[in-house]
């Protein structure tokens, strides 16, 4: 994918804003935390500058100071940040009361959130809030507004503009809740915009849409973006410049052909080498730590290429086997539509008449966009939600036939690894709590001290510690979480495991950590995995297979690095098309 517009690449000359030894502290209980250390940049007008760390490096916490939208707890005690209205008299930010700020908002300086879900009011329709934002700083009637944001919806591509216009954003996509979020973002046609992960977790496709969206618009309204992301790829498509973060200090700055091309810092080169490679496969994924701590050398020992014949020979074990899990015509449907008396109307077939194998140790990708029904089917598999039609045998067994007793005891053997893992884990329950707990239940080793001897084992099998076991689900990074959900699915000693969009909301780097551990882990126990992911790059990298979903159907199915290399269908084509390529 290379969305780079022409116009991006000429120079501008006017400063549109300049922050300058911009440093921001948080104060909590155990003192002063700084989150953003001597920041200084500058962008144009017309210039695409892209911010690039991982969580907790403060590029939010940066965007925030800009927009005058920080946190009661932080307070910028050092620096400034000056917008440039015109060049005569530029506008000290820092210094600005809340209402001189709100007339600011929106009319200049304008920002799209990460998560939409959580920006747009659930219970006003996503019409109405792009129309309220007009009517404010533009001061026209309810129907100029409305006609507005009409050619707006138009504008971000959303289709049929009017229903979308009438919709609650839980009945919308995420990329069209996010597009939602660009209508109201430009409504006011700002000189600056702040786009602070707009992409995270969208499927690729999506993803490629919306880059080229932001793009569109730049060049039309001539704007200033700064657009923030942890993911290297991802600012490779869009930015002129690039500006490196890492815990809270501006480490690299420079254009992307120099960043990528010649990155400068051990940070800067993990970030960019840390994402599932294409064209190759290596045995593991280099993670940004070792390119502070190993030589080039034990980099490239650890991340040797796995060969073609070593790929063949594996495979023709793999596949002697028998079939671990057989599906067979399986169909899952949902109620779409109700009349008012609750009688369902139609039916929506998230999974349609599905048929395939999955063998004993191998790892079975399935890819596709939001919705295609792909999470369904991992969840009827696991007969956490009823089919309609067809069988699922694991080890012959159909587990629809089950009873509950039958089924509790089916479910040591199969788990799944959830992709929000702060929602899978009780906030009550410290994790290790949380990962005694299913022990418990099933009757796993016969004391409690046994227990508790084996979850210290498993948390310092997933780069955890004993000293974190009374710890609870919000005192770790997300990261971390995963790693305790993980956890807690070896702890049942599973033979299956579905891997539910494990790694989609990781940074890069965290992903790689994470990715590396599920094969290892699979190496030792001898797994079994489904990897659901929306991501081709990251699902190539894992599987052996890959079977591709879209609208309930599977499109193709067949052995990865030649499905990547020759795909049959056009849905194929199109997703591997939307892969953001680095330089």
């Amino acid at each position: 994918m290379n969305i780079m517009p022409e116009s991006n690449l000429k120079q501008q000359n006017k400063l549109l804003l300049s922050v300058n030894n911009l440093q921001i502290d948080f104060k909590g209980e155990e003192g002063i935390t700084t989150a953003v250390k001597d920041l200084s940049f500058n962008i144009k007008e017309g210039e695409i500058l892209g911010i690039v760390g991982e969580s907790g490096s403060g590029k939010s916490v940066s965007s925030m100071a800009i927009m005058g939208i920080l946190s009661k707890m932080a307070n910028i005690t050092k620096g400034n940040i000056k917008y440039f209205r015109n060049q005569e008299t530029p506008i000290e930010l820092t210094e600005l009361s809340e209402a001189e700020y709100r007339k600011l908002r929106g009319a200049d300086i304008s920002m799209i959130f990460q998560e939409p879900m959580t920006s747009l009011n659930p219970v006003i329709k996503c019409g109405e809030q792009v129309t309220e934002v007009i009517m404010l700083h533009q001061g026209v009637n309810y129907t100029q507004a409305k006609e507005q944001t009409l050619e707006l919806f138009n504008e971000v591509e959303l289709p049929r503009p009017e229903k979308i216009f009438n919709s609650y954003p839980h009945q919308i996509s995420g990329g069209q809740k996010q597009r939602v979020m660009i209508a109201m973002a430009i409504s006011c046609k700002p000189r600056l915009l702040i786009a602070d992960e707009p992409t995270t977790a969208l499927d690729v496709r999506v993803q490629k849409t919306i880059l080229e969206i932001l793009i569109n618009l730049q060049k039309k309204y001539g704007m200033g973006i700064i657009f923030i992301t942890h993911d290297l790829g991802v600012i490779a498509q869009i930015a002129d410049r690039v500006l490196v973060m890492y815990r809270g200090e501006m480490i690299e700055e420079g254009s992307i052909h120099t960043i990528f091309k010649n990155p400068k810092t051990p940070y800067t080169k993990g970030l960019i080498n840390c994402r599932p490679p294409i064209r190759n496969r290596p045995i593991m994924l280099a993670t940004v730590s070792d390119y502070f701590d190993l030589s080039s050398e034990e980099i490239k020992a650890k991340t040797r290429l796995i060969t073609n014949s070593e790929r063949i020979k594996r495979h023709n074990i793999l596949y002697n086997k028998d079939a671990l899990l057989k599906i067979e015509n399986l169909t899952t449907s949902f109620v779409s539509e109700r009349n008012i008396f609750g009688v369902p109307t139609n039916k929506l077939k998230a999974v349609n008449n599905v048929s395939f194998e999955v063998f004993k140790g191998e790892t079975l990708g399935l890819v596709g966009e939001s919705g295609c029904g792909k999470t369904s089917l991992g969840r009827t598999l696991l007969q956490m939600i009823p089919s309609n039609n067809g069988r699922v045998l694991y080890k012959g067994i159909d587990l629809a036939k089950l009873r509950k007793k039958e089924l509790r005891k089916i479910r040591q053997e199969v788990q799944i690894i959830f992709q929000d893992p702060y929602s899978a884990l009780n906030p009550r329950l410290s994790i290790g709590e949380a990962i005694l707990e299913p022990m418990m239940v099933h009757g796993i080793l016969n004391s409690k001290k046994e227990r508790k001897s084996r979850v210290i084992e498993l948390l310092e099998r997933v780069n955890l510690s004993e000293n974190q076991y009374n710890r609870y689900p919000h005192e770790f990074s997300g990261g971390q979480r995963q790693r305790i959900v993980i956890a807690r699915s070896l702890a049942l000693n599973p033979e299956f495991i579905v891997c539910d969009e494990s790694v989609s909301a990781l940074d890069v780097s965290v992903q790689a950590q994470v990715l590396n551990l599920l094969n290892e882990l699979k190496e030792e126990f001898g797994f079994t995995y489904l990897f659901i992911s929306h991501d081709l790059s990251v699902v190539k990298y894992m599987s052996d297979r890959i079977l591709v979903m879209r609208n309930g159907e599977i499109v193709e199915l067949g052995e990865a690095d030649s499905l990547y290399n020759s795909p049959k269908e056009e849905y194929t084509k199109e997703l591997i098309k939307a892969i953001p390529k680095v330089y």
